[in-house]
């Protein structure tokens, strides 16, 4: 578990040291969580599954959260000056959508009661309650249909994905809660979420003010963002084969992006470990799992994928013919590689 507790808390102290005292910690807790760990990702290192639960670190991530979200609000009513601010922003938007985000999501799979319920005030802190409910009730059950808003189709930029996956979401994850909640127009994790989410902005306004309050949206803005980049890398493109039956083909291990780097995936909780996750929600982070000949794998870390999505024709460019190339057979659903292609796109994907 070492990795895991190193990537995740390291960037948070450093980042917790920035908002109380300024200066060059902000800075070192980017460069944390981009520079280091661009770098880290070259070194050969086996990222092997554990029999570990590593639920004691998620339950202690999910508390540092809230600490580190105090403070950078705090921060931002404080005396510092106006680029260490904006140096925090960025720093915590980074933490809370690569590191938290991670985390949150880990936690809302969990059979655990007090452990769900944490995962979910994560999200409602970065004002994004409504995702608890979309992920787990309308993206695990249509991923890699177009029934799922969080799946971008091939072709589609990652601006012209971002409204529709937020409203999409928003309005699936809200019918789906109306179906369990009997018709409820107005179904008790919704109000969790939105009453939540205003909750957090008092408290944001009674930390640091006005200022506080226009930090606490910068920082859910920029978290959210690199939230919906993480779903839009990991789907891109990936579709389940229509039955004879009508119905789409199981989710399986070829509908979901994936990244073997071992220190990013150290630092979001095997997170682009995507297809075991999908494979087998319940899982532990510490054990997921990684196949490149059955498993669809990206040419270069997830963070690295994330930055090059922001700019359309470089990532179809990149991207397309991979899609091509893990095409989804009409039969079985199953991922049927283009022969010659596939073999190759996975071993020099591994190569990086």
């Amino acid at each position: 578990m070492l990795p895991f507790a190193i990537a995740t808390l390291l960037p948070a102290l450093l980042l917790g040291l920035a908002c109380v005292l300024g200066g060059v910690w902000a800075m070192l807790g980017i460069l944390a969580i981009t520079v280091v760990v661009f770098f880290l990702d070259k070194v050969s290192r086996a990222g092997t599954p554990s029999a570990l639960t590593g639920h004691r670190l998620s339950e202690a991530l999910g508390v540092v959260h809230f600490i580190l979200l105090g403070l950078a609000v705090w921060a931002m009513g404080g005396p510092l000056p106006t680029l260490d601010k904006v140096l925090i922003v960025i720093g915590c938007g980074l933490y809370f959508g690569q590191i938290s985000n991670s985390n949150a999501h880990e936690l809302i799979h969990r059979a655990d009661r007090w452990a769900f319920r944490l995962g979910a005030a994560n999200y409602i802190s970065v004002l994004f309650g409504h995702h608890t409910s979309a992920h787990r009730l309308v993206h695990h059950v249509h991923a890699a249909t177009p029934r799922d808003p969080a799946t971008a189709p091939k072709g589609r930029g990652f601006w012209a994905y971002l409204p529709h996956t937020w409203a999409g979401s928003f309005r699936a994850g809200l019918r789906a809660e109306r179906q369990r909640h009997g018709g409820a127009r107005y179904p008790a994790p919704y109000v969790a979420y939105v009453a939540g989410a205003c909750l957090t902005v008092v408290v944001a306004f009674w930390l640091g003010g006005s200022a506080g309050i226009v930090g606490l949206i910068a920082i859910a803005l920029y978290a959210q963002t690199q939230l919906m980049l993480s779903d839009y890398v990991q789907h891109y493109g990936l579709q389940r084969a229509v039955l004879a039956s009508g119905k789409h083909a199981p989710m399986g291990p070829a509908h979901s992006w994936n990244a073997p780097h071992w220190y990013s995936s150290a630092m979001m909780l095997n997170a682009p470990r995507h297809s075991a996750h999908h494979t087998r929600p319940a899982r532990a982070f510490p054990q997921l799992d990684l196949d490149p000949t059955t498993m669809p794998v990206l040419p270069h870390s997830l963070p690295v994928m994330a930055v090059i999505a922001l700019v359309p024709p470089l990532w179809r460019r990149l991207m397309d013919a991979r899609v091509d190339a893990w095409a989804v057979s009409r039969t079985d659903g199953e991922v049927m590689p283009a022969p010659g292609v596939a073999a190759g796109v996975a071993q020099s994907t591994l190569a990086h």
